[in-house]
C-alpha cells in the first residue's frame, strides 16, 4: 500500500512502512521537466517513423489554442538546437528550460549530499508563487490566442 502526504510545499510518499525522502513541488516540476527533455528528444524520432502525433485537445476539439499550445514543438525545436522557430512556437520553453536545468542540479546535489533537503516553504512564498505560475499561464494564453489569431 502506498500512501501521499503533501504538506507545506513538499510531498512525502511511505510505501511498506518505509519513508523516502522527501521531495518539493518544484524538484517535482523539476523531475517531470526531465522526462519532458526526454521526451522532446524522443519525440521527433518517434513521429518520423509512425503517425503518432500529440494535437492539443482544446485545440483540436474548439478551435481555441490553449496556454502550453505549441510547447511540443517549442521543446522539440529547442532539443534541435533551433532557438528562433522554439521561441514562437512559445516562448515559455526557455524559462521551463532554464528552471528544468536548474531542478537537476538541485536535485543530483541532494541525490550526492552536497545540497541540503528541502526546507518547508511558508504559506505566503506558496501563494505568491501559484500567483506567479497564474500570471504566466495567462499571458502564455494572450500569447497564444494573439498568435493564432484570437486577439
Amino acid at each position: 500500500m502506498r500512501s501521499v502526504r503533501v504538506a507545506f510545499g513538499q510531498a512525502t510518499t511511505a510505501a511498506r512502512g518505509r519513508a523516502s525522502r522527501a521531495y518539493s513541488i518544484p524538484e517535482r516540476l523539476g523531475r517531470a521537466g526531465l522526462g519532458g527533455t526526454v521526451a522532446a528528444f524522443a519525440y521527433p524520432v518517434l513521429t518520423s517513423h509512425t503517425p503518432l502525433a500529440l494535437p492539443c485537445p482544446l485545440r483540436t476539439l474548439t478551435g481555441v489554442p490553449c496556454p502550453a499550445c505549441g510547447m511540443t514543438t517549442a521543446a522539440t525545436r529547442l532539443a534541435a538546437g533551433e532557438l528562433r522557430p522554439a521561441l514562437a512556437a512559445n516562448p515559455f520553453v526557455l524559462p521551463l528550460a532554464v528552471l528544468t536545468a536548474t531542478m537537476a542540479v538541485l536535485l543530483g546535489a541532494r541525490l550526492l549530499g552536497v545540497a541540503p533537503p528541502p526546507a518547508p516553504w511558508p504559506p505566503g512564498r506558496r501563494r505568491n508563487v501559484r500567483r506567479a505560475v497564474g500570471i504566466l499561464f495567462g499571458v502564455s494564453w494572450l500569447y497564444q490566442l494573439h498568435r493564432f489569431g484570437w486577439i
